[in-house]
């Protein structure tokens, strides 16, 4: 973190501050480390249009007869530091559209509050393009991402929506860590993810998992989420797993909970006698 002194000096000026929010909220990596392959998985290279920017994915096909997760990853890093994930997914037998915000990975552009709901609506319109109807998809979002995916089930219902360690808003993030520099210069980020002011909008099936040793989000942010949200909803809380080890701490347990819910929301109704 730069200097109180520093922090003050830059918010003199507007362009000073976006870099400000640049340097605070989003890091991407431009690198990609690999690709599905390196799991043995099939996927397709997909690149489409949001806004002014052009923004690219990976389409791993699974079950036709499944859902598919529209994934919205984490504030770090870019799609391929998600293929571990993809691959667990997949062996569930669930299709995924996983989509690199504007100016990570390969996608152009720099990311901002706006742009990320931007892009994970073109993602939706790529998908929609080719057959993939929302009510056959699970909108997934981890940590920021989980912001991305509750903006985008407000404008575009899913069939079920997933946050994993979501946090309430960067206004509390911003209190919780360091309430000092929130106060002197919070003024001066752009991006606001306010997730309690819309969770109460949701009217879908809604998963929250949250790690008890979340030492980014503090899990009584997902619990306020979870008490604010409509049924059906479950909260599933991960024993002793951090901000980005939930499915590797959690192993079975956490995967058992994303069966149970496909099972509740996504299962064929039995034929009547």
């Amino acid at each position: 973190m730069p200097s109180l002194l520093l922090l003050l000096t830059l918010c003199w000026s507007l362009p000073a501050c976006a870099a400000m929010e640049q340097h605070f909220i989003y890091f991407p990596e431009t690198r990609l480390y690999a690709t599905p392959a390196a799991a043995g998985l099939e996927f397709e290279n997909i690149w489409f249009a949001s806004g002014d920017e052009r923004i690219h994915g990976w389409l791993v096909p699974g079950d036709p007869e499944k859902p598919l997760v529209l994934f919205c990853h984490g504030n770090a890093g870019n799609i391929s530091h998600r293929i571990e994930n993809i691959d667990l997914f997949n062996r569930l037998g669930l299709s995924v559209f996983i989509f690199d915000y504007r100016g990570y990975g390969k996608s152009s552009g720099k990311s901002s509050e706006e742009g990320t709901y931007q892009d994970a609506l073109g993602a939706l319109g790529f998908l929609e393009s080719r057959g993939y109807k929302p009510e056959a998809m699970i909108y997934f979002g981890r940590s920021v991402g989980a912001a991305v995916a509750l903006q985008l089930a407000l404008e575009v219902p899913p069939g079920a929506l997933v946050l994993e360690s979501p946090f309430t808003s960067i206004r509390a993030m911003g209190w919780h860590h360091n309430p000092l520099l929130w106060i002197m210069a919070g003024w001066a980020l752009g991006p606001r993810y306010d997730n309690l002011d819309k969770i109460e909008r949701v009217k879908v099936p809604l998963l929250i998992f949250q790690g008890s040793a979340d030492t980014i989000v503090p899990p009584k942010m997902s619990k306020e989420l979870f008490e604010r949200a409509n049924e059906p909803k479950t909260f599933h809380l991960i024993r002793g797993a951090n901000h980005n080890d939930t499915y590797d701490v959690g192993g079975s347990d956490y995967w058992d909970a994303w069966k149970d819910f496909l099972n509740q929301v996504f299962a064929s109704p039995r034929p009547e006698d």
